[in-house]
């Protein structure tokens, strides 16, 4: 629960809805505080009337802070802060400002209004107060503010947020670079970062007084037909994202419309330039896909080891070389099982459940009841490992390889059972059957000494074997989760 769910549902009287309104403004304001050059600390009227409770505080990232204390979950008593109680009493803002001015000279204080009731009404659900650092103005920094007031103004009456804006996407910030647009989609300002980006793309004319959502059209070289949804973002009358993209630059949009009591004001257009992101981007997937087929190939090559090792075991006359070659190949397919995951989804781990299910239908098919007709035992997996490092992957899947092996060949199971888990921060496989039971020389066999190798020195983990009482063999290989990551 976050700190303005639970500081409203313990210290105010809010409904549900009434704070999931709050909510939405606290998703978007990042934009409000870059734009206002100021701090905005939301306070909460107390359910019993004794004051306010701070529960969220934003911090502009184009200006210094001067609110540099936490102020979430403090607490003003009535009275202290006479601004915060006339907002909530009198429903108006409380400007402190120089005539014809947008940068306020001290704390401002904003009501915000829950939605309207069916007569039109909505009570004062919170008071924004607004913190500036005082600079020099400019150009820049008059937009800045200008559209910061019709912003703040339009979350008091509720209508920020607009549907479409998603505070969960990465957007471009204020900083980045910004465009003003008036009601008909022409650029009245561009700031130094967007015009830069502008030109990136390669726009030689002026950025200032065209249409922006022509420019854009030009700019892009995007193939196949053109979104509409883009043109009306580009153009300021609906609220979302968009990508102009050529063999130049590639730049990402964020378009807010903006209105105020007289109608539509025109609109902001966030600007950043993602060219070097999307190069990254490419460069990652490029190096994804020849990371896939560098598997894919790894795999093919063993299963073709494997292939021949079996082949040539069946050439040779001497019963020991049989069974070595045949061992060997098997061996070789258990790693090029965990290279077959690898080649479908590259990375530092793999699903080690995708290799057991490689790893236990490899098991039927080499079994000698397959091989002659007869029924193969039933194996199954039951339980989940998950994901574990790629380093770890083959040296486990190889032991369980080899213990699935045991019981099919040298204990003769019909029924085996793999279950796989984690317990207690670790990867535990557990395999049982129900075969003739483990013997004293087959413990010592080189399958099971490869098996506590693997585990015992590369993986750090154990190995315990065991009769069971019913019959057959209990085996359970247990490494540290360290050697694998949780999903």
């Amino acid at each position: 629960m976050g700190s303005l769910d639970r500081l409203a549902q313990e210290r105010t009287d809010l409904s549900p809805e009434e704070i999931e309104c709050l909510q939405s403004l606290i998703g978007a304001w990042g934009l409000v505080a870059d734009l206002a050059l100021s701090d905005l600390v939301l306070w909460l009227p107390t359910w019993n009337a004794g004051g306010w409770v701070a529960a969220g505080l934003v911090r502009p990232a184009t200006a210094p802070t001067s609110v540099p204390e936490d102020l979430v979950g403090s607490f003003n008593p009535r009275g202290r802060a006479p601004d915060l109680d006339l907002a909530l009493t009198t429903g108006r803002a409380v400007h402190h400002r120089e005539a014809g001015s947008h940068m306020p000279t001290a704390v401002e204080t904003l009501p915000l209004r829950a939605p309207a009731d069916a007569l039109g009404h909505g009570r004062v659900i919170a008071v924004l107060a607004r913190h500036l650092v005082t600079r020099s103005g400019g150009r820049l920094e008059e937009v800045y503010l200008e559209t910061a007031d019709l912003l703040l103004d339009m979350a008091a009456s509720g209508a920020f947020p607009l549907p479409g804006f998603d505070a969960s996407a990465a957007p471009p910030r204020v900083g980045d670079g910004l465009i003003r647009l008036s009601p008909g989609g022409v650029v009245d300002f561009a700031s130094p970062n967007a015009i830069s980006a502008f030109r990136r793309l390669g726009l030689a004319p002026a950025l200032e007084g065209s249409e922006l959502s022509r420019v854009a059209t030009r700019l892009s070289h995007r193939p196949g037909p053109a979104d509409e949804r883009v043109a009306l973002v580009v153009g300021g009358r609906a609220s979302g994202d968009a990508e102009i993209e050529n063999a130049s630059a590639s730049v990402s949009l964020r378009a807010v419309p903006l209105v105020d009591a007289s109608g539509p004001r025109g609109a902001i257009v966030l600007v950043r330039d993602i060219t070097d992101l999307k190069r990254g981007e490419r460069a990652l997937l490029s190096k994804e896909a020849s990371l896939r087929e560098v598997h894919h190939r790894v795999k093919n090559n063993l299963q073709t080891v494997g292939a021949l090792l079996r082949l040539q075991s069946r050439r040779v006359t001497a019963e020991e070389a049989r069974e070595a070659l045949a061992e060997a190949g098997r061996r070789v397919s258990a790693i090029a099982a965990v290279h077959e995951i690898l080649a479908r989804e590259p990375g530092d781990s793999v699903d080690f459940d995708d290799v057991i299910d490689s790893l236990l239908s490899l098991a039927r098919e080499l079994s000698p009841a397959y091989a002659s007709g007869t029924t193969p035992p039933h194996i199954e997996r039951s339980g989940h490992a998950g994901t574990v490092s790629t380093d770890a992957a083959g040296p486990l899947a190889m032991a369980v390889s080899e213990i699935v092996h045991n019981a099919v060949e040298h204990a003769h199971a019909a029924h085996i059972s793999v279950r796989p888990a984690r317990w207690n921060d670790r990867i535990v496989v557990h395999v049982i059957d129900d075969g003739v039971g483990i013997e004293d020389d087959q413990a010592e066999g080189l399958g099971l000494q490869i098996v506590r190798m693997l585990i015992e020195e590369d993986l750090r983990g154990s190995l315990t074997l065991g009769r069971r009482e019913s019959g057959g063999t209990s085996a359970e290989i247990s490494v540290p989760e360290a050697s694998g990551e949780d999903h």
